[in-house]
């Protein structure tokens, strides 16, 4: 499965937008900028598109930014790649042989297996898989 590049982008703002949830205080561009290397450029227009898809809100003025506009737990990988790659009806056309009915069922199939693999990973229980380090041993 490929993302666009402004599709990741955006899981990586949302992301930081989660790690800071509940802190009351906005998130300004500089600040996602900063930590995760995110153009500024294209930055600005993700957050708008975010914003347009009721995900997260702004604040205006010298203390303003981004908050998410749910729980981190109310939005999902899925609510992201909607938000940026919308799904294109495919051409139905013409007459169909058997074998591209066959074909364009088996893409939807595939395509709904992504949509519930992508609906299955919040970005609370991303935020929590960042906080502990892959291949962490404890002893005791």
């Amino acid at each position: 499965m490929k993302h666009s590049a402004k599709t990741e982008y955006a899981a990586i703002a949302v992301l930081e937008l989660a790690r800071r949830w509940g802190s009351g205080e906005p998130v300004r561009i500089r600040e996602i900028v900063a930590r995760h290397g995110v153009p500024a450029r294209f930055l600005v227009q993700i957050l708008l598109q975010l914003k347009a898809a009721g995900l997260v809100t702004s604040t205006l003025g010298a203390a303003g930014g981004y908050q998410l506009a749910l729980p981190p737990a109310a939005i999902s990988l899925e609510d992201i790649v909607r938000t940026f790659e919308p799904d294109e009806p495919a051409s139905t056309s013409g007459k169909q042989s058997r074998g591209v009915a066959t074909l364009r069922e088996a893409w939807a199939e595939a395509a709904e297996a992504e949509a519930a693999a992508l609906r299955s990973f919040t970005f609370a229980e991303l935020l929590d898989r960042a906080r502990i380090p892959s291949g962490a041993m404890y002893y005791i």
